[in-house]
């Protein structure tokens, strides 16, 4: 299999617990450009939170924010796609949320990420990781000014209850119209339907003329899961949720241990970092062929053609060892 582009999540992921990126894993991403692949950012963070780690990591083409809900251009600013979920879908899940949980509190994502509409009470609950914005910064709006304009993506908090309780209740109001997941952040994210990590980098991929088993893709969180199953190759970190290493072609390292370095230098047969300290074998780490229990992802509907970026000549690869 030949790879031509490297999708990687960022928090848990490429970034280490600092959220910083490291010497090892810079040179790793700077190696695997220089063999002709592309290196693209999928992550949850809107493009305020991306920019704060871009220039660590090299990032200046095409990224994906939101879960995949916006395709972004880091040098030119082109948004090459953005999907919003609909008002009435959002005051929907609201209003019947509400029902079951009182104190949940929302936040409208907008304009390509670039606006955060965040109800009364919610900056209280918050701190600057949570979005790599200011709490200071983020108002105090009432429900009606949250639901009263589509979202790219629709936030959703709960004090008393953790993510994965949230999004089964969220699953369990029987509604449609809408995706839910979450990264591992204290709250969950809710996108227009059919919209994922996967959704945005097919789109991408068709746009860059690049197909599924020339991908290969990173990730640890929930969110990351179709992602990793969508890729030719999906590698899962070693402290993944069980949904992503479930889907998981192979099983790197976590991020304290630079497992997507661990990856693109074999790769790429990069030379080891000099930082790099020998690290014992993980289980699984050895690049496996295609899972005998995946099944081909149908495209999704939505996926058309798009006419190639200029300048967006597609790499020329490596193939995965």
């Amino acid at each position: 299999m030949t790879i031509r582009l490297i999708a990687t999540d960022l928090d848990g992921t490429l970034l280490d617990p600092q959220q910083q990126v490291t010497a090892r894993t810079r040179s790793a991403l700077d190696a695997a450009r220089a063999a002709g692949i592309g290196v693209v950012p999928v992550t949850a963070r809107q493009p305020v939170g991306l920019r704060l780690i871009a220039e660590q990591a090299g990032f200046d083409g095409w990224a994906l924010c939101g879960n995949g809900a916006l395709g972004l251009h880091l040098g030119t600013g082109e948004r090459l796609f953005e999907a919003q979920l609909s008002v009435p879908a959002q005051r929907q899940l609201a209003e019947a949320l509400l029902q079951r949980l009182p104190e949940a509190v929302f936040v409208s994502v907008r304009e390509g990420g670039e606006t955060f509409v965040a109800q009364e009470g919610y900056a209280d609950l918050a701190d600057f990781n949570d979005h790599k914005r200011d709490p200071d910064s983020m108002g105090a709006h009432t429900v009606d000014q949250v639901l009263d304009q589509p979202s790219l993506k629709f936030i959703v908090r709960h004090p008393g209850t953790d993510n994965d309780e949230l999004v089964a209740t969220i699953r369990g109001l029987g509604l449609s119209g809408f995706e839910v997941t979450h990264s591992g952040a204290p709250f969950v994210e809710v996108l227009a339907e059919g919209v994922t990590k996967a959704w945005g980098l097919a789109r991408l991929c068709t746009h860059l003329g690049i197909a599924p088993d020339e991908v290969l893709a990173f990730g640890d969180a929930p969110n990351d899961a179709e992602m990793l199953a969508w890729a030719g190759h999906g590698v899962a970190m070693a402290d993944a949720a069980p949904e992503t290493l479930a889907v998981a072609d192979q099983v790197t390292g976590t991020n304290i241990d630079d497992g997507v370095a661990d990856v693109i230098e074999a790769l790429t047969q990069a030379p080891a970092h000099p930082d790099r300290t020998p690290q014992p074998a993980h289980p699984g780490s050895a690049p496996p062929p295609a899972h005998p229990d995946r099944t081909p992802q149908p495209a999704h509907p939505d996926r058309t053609p798009q006419p190639a970026h200029p300048g967006s000549a597609p790499p020329s690869g490596a193939p995965l060892r």
